[in-house]
């Protein structure tokens, strides 16, 4: 490092000024670092990684369709409001913003550890004004006087980073700028996936709250009916009782599914990010109906899809490249320092040729002892590498087990609407066989408004079918990816090899 040049070296004996080569200078601090180092403890074997390679699903679970999601997967329901909302969302939600806050604070880190190593250069520049004792070291006529000293300096320094620590480093930050990308990338994910299943529900609720208008407009017709037939004394007060109940069961439903929608739209809301006034266009649209898709294998192929899984792996990799910076913290860091400038004891004289001073040579700085500081740090930073071990391979084994149970309820819920639409099809066909009967005069009207309130109620029941089904398949797109491709950032810098 720099340093000015002082009265006191000016008067020190002149065997303490004998030149030495500075080759020589180098070889024999090398040759004390590497006898002084610190000891380091032994490395210790590493949690296994899981072989995502392996990872496949159960032959009993496949779907109609084969294939992984695009990036803009939302656009195959072919609806003008939800690609509406998926860009404003994806440009203005709060969650984004705070991810890319930590990207920047990453590349941040990553600069300046870029900046800690190589060839450093800086100028100095002092002027004091001093007076020396006159019974201390000097004797007069320095002694006793007060003199002006000026100084300007330009020193620079030199790391060769002989054992990798800086590289290892700048991997480490690396490392952590291309996980916060992937989490970037799932926050992104994640947010289209919650905001097109809040979409969907706030439109199945819409479709819902039509479908019980609708019967509890029938309800109401069979109320009427049972109250006309009371009067002609055909029928008992029974019936009307019914007819009522049934009434206010469907009022009752209609104003709790109109209470699930305004909380749905109010959580469509808060996921835009939006004012009062966003969603005041929204309309009721029909549900999509869509055949979901799995592929026909996961293995490596879900690790570039799955953007938390890039984050654990990457995390992993900056881990490993800590524990070389780790490690390479025993051994001696030997710089090159070189320092030009000018020192004089009169202003007046420090620009002339005779003020001039330089200084070059190696710098050692050797860890001997350290009360186990440094041990302690690499034990650690060797502990932290397992835990993103273990973080990674649960990672895995949680991305494997969302695909696999998306799958099944999928395969469930398909099953589940062939049945519902058997029971809608005997329904919508006894309802055909008493407006038959009504129109021959052998049946009542009551026996018509019954079998319309039978259909709609399983229409109720279709539509919630459909909800599930919609949610379903966007819970499978996220867990397959949701079209996310693996683009790191590639390191400026070629990494050490790791060492566990």
């Amino acid at each position: 490092m720099s340093s000015s040049v002082s009265l006191k070296k000016k008067f020190m004996p002149r065997f303490l000024a004998s030149r030495f080569s500075l080759g020589s200078v180098c070889a024999a601090l090398f040759t004390a670092g590497l006898i002084g180092c610190a000891p380091m403890p032994p490395a210790q074997e590493a949690l296994p990684q899981r072989d995502l390679a392996s990872a496949q699903l159960s032959s009993s679970i496949k779907l109609a369709r084969d294939g992984w999601p695009d990036a803009q997967w939302w656009s195959s329901y072919n609806d003008a409001q939800l690609n509406a909302l998926m860009t404003q969302a994806l440009h203005d939600a709060p969650s984004l913003q705070t991810a890319a806050t930590r990207i920047g604070a990453a590349h941040a880190a990553l600069q300046e550890q870029k900046a800690v190593g190589g060839f450093n250069v800086d100028l100095k520049a002092s002027a004091n004004r001093q007076r020396y004792s006159a019974t201390g070291l000097f004797p007069a006529p320095i002694g006793g006087s007060i003199y002006n000293e000026a100084t300007v300096q330009l020193g620079g320094t030199y790391d060769f980073d002989w054992w990798g620590q800086h590289r290892a480093q700048i991997a480490a930050a690396l490392g952590e700028v291309n996980a916060r990308q992937a989490d970037y990338a799932q926050a992104e994910r994640s947010l289209s996936a919650a905001v097109a299943q809040s979409y969907f529900w706030l439109q199945d609720d819409w479709a819902l709250l039509a479908n019980l208008q609708q019967l509890t407009d029938a309800r109401r017709a069979l109320l009427d009916d049972a109250k006309r037939r009371i009067a002609q004394g055909v029928a008992s007060i029974n019936i009307q009782r019914h007819a009522e109940a049934a009434l206010a069961e469907a009022q009752r439903q209609s104003a709790d599914v109109q209470a699930q929608a305004d909380r749905e739209r109010e959580a469509l809301r808060a996921l835009l990010g939006a004012d009062n006034n966003a969603l005041a266009t929204l309309t009721p649209r029909p549900l999509p109906d869509t055949a979901a898709a799995l592929p026909s294998s996961l293995g490596i192929e879900l690790l570039a899809r799955r953007p938390d899984l890039q984050a654990a792996r990457w995390r992993v990799q900056a881990s490993l490249s800590r524990i070389d910076a780790a490690q390479a913290a025993f051994y001696p860091s030997i710089n090159l320092t070189a320092l030009f400038g000018q020192d004089s004891l009169s202003l007046g004289n420090l620009m002339k040729a005779g003020s001039r001073t330089f200084f070059i040579g190696p710098a050692l700085d050797l860890p001997i002892f350290d009360s186990g500081r440094l041990q302690a740090h690499l034990g650690s930073e060797r502990n932290s590498r397992d835990a993103m071990i273990a973080d990674y391979n649960q990672a895995i084994v949680n991305a494997v087990r969302e695909v696999a149970q998306a799958g099944v309820s999928l395969q469930g819920l398909a099953r589940e609407q062939e049945q519902q639409s058997q029971i809608t099809q005997a329904d919508l066909a006894l309802l055909d066989g008493a407006q038959q009967r009504l129109r021959a005069g052998i049946a009542e009207r009551a026996d018509v408004l019954n079998a319309q309130a039978q259909v709609l109620q399983e229409k109720d029941a279709a539509l919630q079918l459909q909800g599930q089904q919609l949610s379903t398949e966007i819970a499978l797109i996220k867990a397959l990816g949701g079209g996310y491709r693996h683009a790191p950032e590639s390191a400026p810098l070629s990494a050490p090899p790791s060492k566990l």
